[in-house]
This record gives structure tokens, sequence and C-alpha cells, in this order.
């Protein structure tokens, strides 16, 4: 029989807390305290708005951050069998709520992109990059997809539906779950004949909504708000260099277009090597959502480039880490589904990141687990703990497999614990 000691220093330390990859746990935990840093000293236009204070808008977050963390924990314990099974019909769910965003959806930032029950606003495209990853990663993993018809049925369409749903609301979104899916299709070697043919319909779709859009201007009204954007990006960097020729009104005119891009570059030039400091930031009173769509900028304000480059290196940090789990994972549910979340979220934070410094023109994206949010924030935490999950199985199916005497360990952990390896290795 095997003691107590021996079983708690086993590989993976089977009776600790906490399982899965310390890494992506201290992740989470790091941008959290930063989330809490930012939101307090960022939230006073919102503060003002509300007729409220910061603390009582940081108690607004922490409120949700708990309720993400509750999230992550009960994703952490949900054995993964769970997911395959939960792949196909989260979809059909998602799918669902964004037909009723369509149809019955509330106005956020200027475009309908959730649902409101009660004080509380829902934005299905956020649910969406989670579950697209699983239905993917089930998808791959039972199907041959031996014929372009097969591909077409099972990823094809239902993907499609799913992008055409969020770009209704977003364009930008609708391009984020574009980028994913394409990535995962790649990366797990679907042939490059339905990949070409993929890109070749959706051009086609393409055309063919700008085509209706011209016919009717309401059809599809942020694809004038994209490329107005991309437009103002592109003419700004252009009349930087050709000031000389524009006239004083002129040149208003494009900076009154331009003023959320130029104030998030001058955050970010005036913060320097180590900020302004906590709770100094001006540019917080004239960025519209220095708390959210901005809080990149609002970081390298107040506490500097240091922290700026830190909270980067955290993103990247989380790649690699997910990278590294979805090359132990012994099946292709586990490491897609790993591989994919983790590429979500960083895809997201970079493209937040390049937005505020001046590379991309304005997307709308929050930072992940660090900007202001309510149920954005809970499916992201939700979202670490399916990769926690999947971390988790890895670890205790190790520690298992270096203990001779496995009934000894099976006898004391958990019923959830006791169903790893059957689905690590279903």
């Amino acid at each position: 029989m095997l003691d107590r000691e021996k079983i708690e220093n086993a590989p993976g330390k089977i009776l600790g807390r906490l399982h899965g990859d310390k890494v992506i746990w201290s992740i989470v935990l790091i941008l959290t305290l930063v989330s809490i840093l930012v939101i307090y000293s960022s939230s006073s236009t919102l503060a003002f708005k509300r007729n409220t204070t910061n603390f009582s808008i940081l108690l607004g977050q922490l409120k949700y951050t708990c309720l993400g963390f509750v999230a992550l924990y009960a994703c952490y314990k949900i054995p993964i069998r769970w997911y395959r099974y939960l792949a196909a019909p989260s979809l059909i769910v998602t799918i669902f709520f964004l037909l009723a965003t369509v149809m019955f959806g509330s106005e956020i930032n200027g475009a309908v992109r959730g649902l409101r029950f009660g004080s509380m606003t829902f934005q299905p495209s956020e649910l969406a990059k989670v579950t697209v990853v699983l239905y993917l990663a089930r998808i791959i993993e039972v199907s041959k997809l031996e014929t372009f018809k097969e591909y077409l049925i099972k990823i094809g369409v239902p993907i499609g539906i799913v992008i055409l749903l969020i770009a209704y609301g977003s364009i930008s979104m609708a391009l984020i779950i574009c980028i994913i899916t394409f990535t995962i299709l790649i990366v797990t070697g679907i042939k490059w004949s339905y990949i070409f043919k993929t890109i070749l319909i959706a051009t086609t779709a393409v055309v063919l909504l700008i085509a209706i859009h011209l016919i009717f201007p309401s059809f599809l009204k942020r694809l004038d708000t994209a490329t107005g954007r991309i437009e103002r990006f592109f003419k700004s960097n252009d009349n930087e260099n050709n000031t000389k020729e524009l006239t004083r009104e002129e040149i208003q005119k494009i900076e009154d277009e331009n003023l959320q891009e130029n104030m998030a570059r001058l955050a970010v030039k005036s913060g320097k090597l180590f900020g302004k400091g906590p709770g100094k930031s001006t540019q917080r009173f004239i960025l519209p959502h220095p708390y959210s769509d901005f809080a990149y900028s609002t970081i390298i304000e107040e506490y500097g480039l240091l922290l700026g480059l830190f909270v980067m290196f955290c993103y990247i940090w989380l790649m690699f880490g997910c990278v590294s789990l979805s090359k132990r994972c012994k099946t292709v549910f586990s490491s897609v589904t790993v591989g994919g979340i983790g590429f979500a979220i960083t895809l997201q934070a970079f493209l937040h990141i390049m937005v505020n410094v001046g590379i991309l023109p304005i997307t709308g994206h929050t930072l992940p687990v660090i900007s202001l949010g309510g149920s954005s924030l809970v499916i992201i935490l939700a979202s670490f703990g399916v990769i926690l999950s999947i971390s988790r199985t890895k670890e205790i199916a190790t520690a298992k497999a270096n203990i001779k005497d496995k009934t000894e360990v099976e006898n004391i952990s958990d019923s959830n614990d006791s169903d790893i390896t059957d689905n690590e290795q279903s």
C-alpha cells in the first residue's frame, strides 16, 4: 500500500487543490490583478455618466470576476468527454442566440450585438469564439471529411451561418471567427482544395452581401462603419505626411474624425517608460472607452511601457503554454480545443493592442480579462476553465501512470478525476 506522503509527492500532485498548467493559472491571476488596477483608475468618466463612483464600478467588475472564476472552476472540473458531447449542441444554442440578437437584440456602442437580461447584456458573439472551436475540434476528430460535400455540410454551412449572423452586429468579430476557423483548418491538415474552395465561396458571399447592401443600405449597417474606419485610418496616415497641402479647417476636420485614434496614440506616447502614475491619466477624460476598448492605452499612460510590455508578454506566454499543452495531448479534440481557444484569446488581445498603438484601425475589441466586462468576462474566464480542464486531465493521467499502485490512487481521487484517463483515450 502507498502511504499518503508518497501519493502527495507523486508527479502531478494529485492531492493538490488545483491541478493543471500552473503557467495558465498564473496568467489568469496576473491579468485579473492588472484589471483591478486599470478599471479603478480609468472609470472616472463612466462613473460621472452613471452618477456613481470609481469604487462602485470596481465592485461591479469584481462581481463579474467572481462569477467568472466560478464559471472557470466549473468548466475546469467538467470531464473532457462532456465537452465532446456538448460541442454540436453548444453551436446550435449559439446560432439560436445570434438569431435572437439579430431580431430582438439591444444596441451596444452603436451596434446590435447583445441580448439584454435585466441589467446584464449577453453578447452571443463572445460565446461563439468558444463554441466554434469546440465544434471544429469534435468534427475534425470524428469525421474523415473525404468529400468536399461532407466538409461543406459539417463545417462550411454551420460555421458560415455563425459568421453571417455575427457580421450583422460586428464585421471585425466575424473576421476574427474566420481567422480562427481557417487557422484550425490549416493546422489540422484539412485538404487545401477544400480551403481554397471555401475562400472562393466566402469571397462570392462577401461580394453578394456588398451588392445587396448597396441596393438596401440598411441591410448591413456595420459594413459602412467598418469601411469608414478603414478609410479614415489610411487617410489619417497619408495626411500626416501631407499636412502642408491641407487648410486649417481640413486638418481640424480630420483630427475630429480621428479623435479616438489620436488620443490613444497620445496616451501611449505620454506614458513613457514608467508612466504618469496610478490615476494620473489625462486621456481617460477624452477617450470614449478608456476602461474597455482603449484599456491598453490606459495601462501604458499610467503604468508605463514596462507594464505594457509585461501584459503583452503574458498573452504571448499564454499562447506558448497552450501550444505546448496542445502538442502533449493524445487526442485531436483536446489538442484542437486547447490550441484554438488559446489562439482566440491571444488574437483578440493583440488586435486590441495593435489598435491602441495605432497599427490597425479601430475594431472595438476589448483586452481579454483586463477590460471592463460583464458576460464577456465570464465567458473568457470560463474558456480558461476549458483549457485547464484538459491540462488537469493530462497532469493527473501522467501522475497515475507513474504510480505503481494505481488502485490506491483511484480510491482517493474524486469522481471527476476517475473519468479522466478514459476521457483522454476515448
